[in-house]
């Protein structure tokens, strides 16, 4: 009866070892992982448990198993986790705020950007845009900056200050967006929008600045909603 009871503990400490790694950015989602030699050594567990470690994430729908190909990330949340609920409500909340700052801060810097302000915000376009070739992390760090030029422009100092003080919270719920909502760095997401959004700052365009931002964190919320 006990070493059956050892085998199962082996193989859930095993997957939660490997599900800690896979929510912590580790793989991008759709990246190979390891082979099972390799994180057998890692994990410091038999190879067989490797096996039934993955087929445990596989069940969760995390990982999936290609005959012959391998072993791929396919979601970083497990289908239906209560912690993915608590993660998405808290991202709602956090885009819900973004609602209320940015979208002002936009219309705000259509009016008031200077040339130091258009530089900053071509160049925080390009960076956003070179990112999408590095990890979640360094992508969301992009994303943040190029909104911080877009607060910034508004020449408000309060919003700014306003902004400074929720960038911690809203990089942990941005990095948990790309998660939930299967999203990786590489696709560059919502590019177009981030581009129309400069654009019509530069052209000096409150109504079309407002429309861009509104659209962009209003589909967000829709997508939120939807899971």
């Amino acid at each position: 009866m006990t070493a059956p009871i050892r085998r199962h503990l082996l193989t859930d400490q095993a997957a939660d070892l490997l599900r800690s790694r896979i929510e912590s950015g580790e793989w991008e989602v759709g990246a190979k992982l390891p082979g099972e030699t390799t994180l057998a050594a890692e994990l410091g567990v038999g190879r067989s448990t490797v096996r039934e470690a993955v087929r445990m994430l596989a069940g969760f729908g995390m990982l999936e198993s290609r005959q012959g190909a391998g072993v791929f990330l396919r979601r970083s949340l497990p289908r239906q986790d209560w912690d993915r609920v608590l993660r998405t409500e808290e991202i709602l909340h956090v885009v819900e705020v973004r609602n209320t700052v940015e979208i002002d801060a936009a219309r705000l810097a259509a009016s008031r950007r200077d040339d130091h302000d258009l530089a900053e915000l071509r160049r925080t376009l390009d960076a956003r845009s070179a990112a999408s070739g590095a990890g979640a992390a360094e992508f969301v760090d992009a994303d943040i900056a190029l909104h911080r030029a877009v607060v910034v422009a508004a020449h408000n100092p309060v919003l700014t200050e306003l902004f400074e003080t929720f960038v911690p919270r809203l990089r942990d719920a941005m990095r948990d967006l790309m998660a939930v909502l299967d999203l990786t760095a590489h696709s560059a997401p919502d590019a177009d929008d981030h581009r129309l959004l400069v654009e019509a700052i530069a052209d000096g365009d409150a109504e079309a600045a407002v429309r861009v931002s509104a659209g962009h964190l209003g589909g967000m919320l829709v997508r939120l909603r939807r899971l």
